[in-house]
């Protein structure tokens, strides 16, 4: 496939994408208000007497629950946008490991879920708790539950996302393009890369960042575990070796049968 083919079927892979997470849109939004309630409750359960969260314009809470049923709708179809993803990655595998896209995208899908679950049961009570512990009965925290839930949804994929590292790492070795060693020889880098990212993406307190780190650097560790299970491994020289040996033996008999 030369580079246009490459982007056509990059583009309608896309829009396969935007189609399902539009009809999973459509599906979480006849019943957004559970999930609204489901996600408020985590800081309502340790909000002290007195506070309550707040809207603080008229269309806040329509576009809040726009935004919960676009981001409840990718969970859904996630099972569909990982196979468009994998499957546009297949051309850079073996056949027999192109039967495998759609256990491949099924694990993927719950690998997302299972990240989301995480930040969900694991890190909102610890995050939630130590935010309002600052309150005072003077001062009184009100979030704005549109701030409160850009931040809690942003949180809930970007775990989603950090647990797909170890099905990344397989393909990607699968591919050639990384390897245990590789990965082993640059850990000091990964681990600073990890720190980082979970300082942009959590709020800047120590115990969040660690929420989020923590996983990361246990899910790097499994991945360069799938990388030396899974990764292609190089021919070894004596087969090499072996092999140049057959084809001169070869070539010289082609050269003798001609000459007879």
């Amino acid at each position: 496939m030369g580079l246009m083919d490459h982007l056509s079927e990059l583009r309608a892979r896309l829009v396969r994408c935007c189609i399902a997470v539009g009809l999973g849109f459509l599906v979480c939004w006849s019943v957004v208000d559970p999930i609204f309630n489901a996600l408020v409750n985590p800081l309502l359960a340790v909000l002290p007497p007195g506070s309550h969260a707040q809207y603080t314009t008229l269309p806040e809470g329509f576009f809040t629950r726009m935004y919960i049923a676009f981001v409840a709708g990718v969970f859904v179809t996630s099972p569909v946008v990982f196979y468009q993803i994998w499957s546009f990655i297949a051309p850079g595998l073996y056949d027999e490991e192109k039967r495998h896209i759609i256990p491949v995208a099924i694990l993927s899908a719950l690998f997302f879920v299972a990240g989301g679950a995480f930040c969900y049961l694991v890190v909102f009570p610890y995050a939630f708790s130590f935010f309002v512990s600052f309150s005072t009965s003077e001062i009184v925290v009100m979030p704005k539950i549109s701030d409160y839930l850009g931040f809690v949804l942003k949180l809930i994929l970007a775990f989603g996302l950090i647990f797909e590292m170890p099905l990344f790492a397989l393909f990607l070795s699968r591919m050639g393009l990384i390897t245990a060693t590789l990965m082993r020889s640059t850990r000091r880098y990964a681990v600073l890369g990890i720190f980082i990212v979970a300082a942009i993406l959590t709020p800047p307190d120590v115990v969040s960042q660690l929420l989020m780190a923590g996983p990361m650097l246990l899910l790097y560790e499994v991945s360069i575990l799938v990388a030396a299970a899974f990764g292609r491994k190089k021919p070894a020289p004596e087969n090499v070796e072996t092999g140049d040996a057959q084809q001169g033996e070869a070539s010289v008999k082609d050269k003798t049968a001609e000459e007879a």
